[in-house]
Formats: structure tokens, sequence, C-alpha cells
């Protein structure tokens, strides 16, 4: 039988705070999913998670129309500039600083940037059904074995 040490188990974490220069890569847009105009994206990895499933990114692009397709769920926040985003629907809706905005998995949109935008983008790897089971399977034991006390933590695990 294997014994699980919920209480001492621990991850090494590197907390990082500070204010630097923005340090954007090329990001290229795939060229089949531009629509006009010569758009140049960059971005900046901030933070990634230990598992590889969540990311966070500074991201940048000047003008343009693409489509982008999303492979993953991303939650995004404009800091500066504004899109009109094109749904497959047929409607828009202009997005612009202070807005944010979700896409699942799956969708798509149409972007056409008049001039630039940068977002703030939070990137998530969806998991299978399967390893969501077995996740809620392991919070249940761990509330069962420490209590939904302050010592169980934050119950994202």
């Amino acid at each position: 039988m294997v014994m699980i040490d919920f209480i001492n188990m621990a991850a090494a974490t590197s907390i990082t705070i500070g204010t630097s220069p923005a340090n954007l890569v090329s990001n290229p847009i795939q060229p089949a999913w531009i629509l006009a105009g010569k758009p140049v994206a960059r971005l900046e990895l901030l933070s990634s998670s230990a598992d590889g499933t969540a990311s966070t990114y500074f991201w940048d692009c000047t003008a343009g129309r693409f489509n982008w397709f999303y492979s993953f769920d991303e939650t995004f926040h404009i800091l500066e500039g504004e899109v009109i985003l094109k749904y497959p629907s047929g409607s828009s809706h202009r997005v612009v600083a202070g807005d944010t905005v979700f896409f699942p998995a799956g969708s798509s949109a149409e972007w056409t940037v008049d001039r630039y935008v940068r977002k703030l983008a939070f990137c998530r790897t969806p998991i299978p059904g399967y390893l969501t089971f077995a996740r809620q399977m392991v919070r249940r034991v761990k509330r069962a074995l420490l209590g939904s006390g302050k010592e169980a933590g934050s119950g994202l695990l």
C-alpha cells in the first residue's frame, strides 16, 4: 500500500516580483491566417506552471487583419490599443484597453488591429476528463486526511 504524506508534501517555489523592461521576441502569425496587412506580433513569457498546462504572456501586434485559432483556453486583458474581434457567427465586438476576453480551446476569431494592441494573456491547456476526475479524487482524499481547516491548503489540488 502506498502512503502519501500530504502534510509534509511541498513544492519548491520561486516567487518573482519586480518590474523590468519588456523583453518581447518575435511571434510570427501563421502566414495562412493573415488576411490583410503585415501584422508583426511579439510575446514575452512571464510565467509557466510546473505541469506545463498554464502560462502567462505579454503579447503585442501591429496593424493587420488575421484569423486566430485557439488550441488552448485563453483569457486576455487588453493593456493598450484596441482590436475588433469578428466571431464565426459574423458578429463583431470592439475590445479596448481595460477589456477582458475569454476564448475556449477550439474557438476562433478574426482580429482587426487598426494600429497596435498589447495584451496580458493567461493561457491554459485543458486537461482530459479522466485526469480532472483523478484530481478531484486526490482533493477528496486530501480533505478527508487533513480536514477542511487552514492546514488543508488552498484546495486547488
